[in-house]
């Protein structure tokens, strides 16, 4: 059984605000008792890479979305995963799409980033995509994007583990990574 005597309880969403912030090194670390305060605190920590899922809705307007879920899942055949909520805006797009664009994101995409996970009547407002493969939105100046056909959708939940295999793809010039941590976008400093 664990020792919590070096832990803090926090019992009330106020607590769990509070623990978002980082605690000085050495400090007691805080006990998260609510499932729904310890799931979204310990997620804002882990680090993920930043990709951006594009598709088309059933009209053919452009939709698409930040991704931090992204994960290969097999090298034969080529399939990627990504999840995401099916109350999203761009839900209804993804959940009847054929094929979708996934483009991974460097450290120049950083404002594209934010674009894209931001209101959906703006994310392709501006010069920063254009039609590629299949009519779909294609991002300007990724590190790389892949072509996928999606081949199923798990509803898990209020969510969706969407599985794509990937079709064709193109790469940009290289560029530093970026990362979504603590609610933000940012370039590591130090090379692992």
């Amino acid at each position: 059984m664990p020792d919590d005597s070096s832990t803090t309880p926090l019992t009330s969403p106020a607590d769990a605000d509070r623990a978002t912030a980082a605690p000085e090194r050495g400090a007691p670390a805080e006990r998260i008792v609510d499932d729904v305060s310890a799931f979204k605190i310990a997620f804002r920590r882990l680090a993920a890479g930043v990709s951006v899922v594009t598709t088309l809705d059933a009209e053919g307007v452009p939709r698409g979305f930040t991704a931090t879920s992204l994960a290969s899942l097999a090298a034969v055949p080529p399939l990627a995963t990504f999840n995401m909520a099916r109350t999203a805006s761009t839900w209804p797009a993804v959940e009847s799409a054929e094929h979708v664009i996934v483009h991974l994101l460097g450290a120049r995409n950083r404002a594209v980033a934010g674009v894209m996970s931001g209101p959906q009547e703006k994310r392709f407002e501006g010069d920063h995509w254009a039609p590629g493969p299949l009519g779909l939105p294609l991002l300007n100046d990724v590190p790389a994007w892949m072509l996928a056909r999606v081949v199923d959708r798990h509803p898990v939940a209020g969510g969706a583990v969407v599985v794509v295999q990937i079709e064709d793809g193109g790469l940009g010039g290289p560029d530093d990574a970026i990362v979504y941590h603590e609610r933000q976008y940012f370039t590591p400093a130090i090379p692992a």
